[in-house]
């Protein structure tokens, strides 16, 4: 059985709404929490209530979706909804779900639901357990998710806005910050040791005041890590 999902729909076309409001009726998984023509009535709702997942239309007056989204601290699961193609490549920026173009069919509306629910049932498996007894954790990279086992991670390289999750025969690149990794991951395991790396302490061969060596790659320790990764190293290695 899957899990029912709490869902708003924001659009300024009234009938765009009223299409999307019975489509989401019609689907058993899908709730809807409310239907809003202004997108400012909406972050209203969302400052007193949380929900699952949104079908957000592009380009709205005065707020358009995607700095609708900016607005937002957490923001839930995304389907983007629009008349216009060329919003396409930016929405998966946003880590949108899917993006439905306008008129949308009801079977297309269906597949991108159940792609949501998908994701929404993998984060919560995800959360089900604490940090420390995880023994995978799932990466979303472009509009896959991919289970991976914490022990084989050797190493997260970060590069801009993304991060590279390095395995013996397998790279992973994922739209998330080098903080956001560490919370994500055990930290009796994962240390910070530079601005750009995160390592995992398993596959650690040596370790020297100034780099770490990782079956035979150099990492350098940065200078306004270094403090923190030796107590770190020492509190859980004593």
């Amino acid at each position: 059985m899957k899990t029912v999902m709490k869902c708003l729909a924001i659009d300024d076309e009234p009938v765009a709404l009223d299409i999307l409001e019975d489509y989401i009726a019609k689907v058993p998984f899908l709730e809807c929490a409310g239907v809003f023509r202004d997108p400012l009535k909406a972050l209203d709702y969302l400052r007193k209530n949380s929900v699952d997942l949104i079908f957000l239309d592009i380009n709205m007056p005065d707020l358009t979706g995607i700095q609708f989204l900016k607005t937002l601290k957490e923001s839930p699961l995304v389907i983007f909804t629009t008349a216009y193609s060329e919003y396409a490549l930016e929405s998966y920026d946003y880590d949108a779900v899917d993006y439905l173009l306008k008129p949308i069919e009801f079977e297309r509306f269906v597949k991108a639901s159940n792609k949501a629910c998908e994701m929404f049932q993998i984060k919560a498996q995800g959360m089900s357990a604490s940090v420390g007894e995880r023994e995978h954790i799932f990466i979303k990279s472009g509009t896959h998710y991919h289970k991976v086992k914490i022990k084989d991670i050797y190493y997260i390289k970060g590069t801009g806005n993304y991060v590279t999750f390095v395995m013996d025969q397998k790279e992973v690149l994922s739209l998330l910050t080098m903080m956001k990794v560490l919370e994500i991951l055990p930290p009796s395991i994962f240390y910070r040791i530079h601005k750009s790396y995160i390592i995992n302490s398993l596959h650690v061969d040596l370790i020297e005041n100034e780099e770490v060596r990782i079956r035979g790659e150099r990492f350098p320790i940065g200078d306004s890590y270094r403090e923190d990764f030796f107590k770190a190293i020492k509190r859980h290695n004593p």
